[in-house]
């Protein structure tokens, strides 16, 4: 099971970010990660700056990955043993993790959950006293929820 709401989000090298922010696990060869790229780079494009990829790849595989399935966030590789995905606890990828100004886990979706996406994206404009943008809706064409 990922990390818990409310645990300390241990810091990730190049991704993490001071303040309120998101982090995206993910792997070039899931099938639902695929899927859901195009989706978190909403998240970038409404967050700017605040939401970040670690991608369980090589850079060289996660800059093809980007550029094939429209994943427009900044990615870090996280490499075996996988100090980062280990330390949040990842099992499943696709998994988006909120982290609050404290840096306390305040969010977690694992999958692709249409309605844990939006509630994400709703903890986070919160956090950033923003309004919050919609990331998924049924007219976009992606299923409800998808297994990771």
């Amino acid at each position: 099971m990922a990390i818990a709401i409310g645990a300390e989000a241990p810091s990730v090298e190049g991704a993490s970010r001071r303040g309120p922010h998101g982090l995206f696990f993910y792997k070039v060869s899931c099938p639902t990660c695929q899927m859901a790229a195009e989706p978190m780079g909403r998240f970038e494009v409404a967050y700017p700056g605040r939401v970040a990829g670690v991608g369980q790849d090589p850079e060289g595989e996660l800059d093809a990955f980007s550029a094939t399935y429209g994943l427009t966030l900044a990615s870090r590789p996280d490499l075996p043993p996988y100090e980062a995905s280990n330390a949040y606890g990842i099992e499943h990828v696709p998994t988006l993790v909120i982290v609050d100004e404290d840096g306390r886990v305040a969010d977690v979706v694992e999958s692709w959950d249409r309605e844990g996406v939006n509630r994400a994206s709703a903890t986070l404009a919160e956090l950033l006293a923003m309004a919050p943008v919609t990331i998924s809706d049924p007219s976009d064409g992606l299923p409800a929820f998808r297994p990771g």
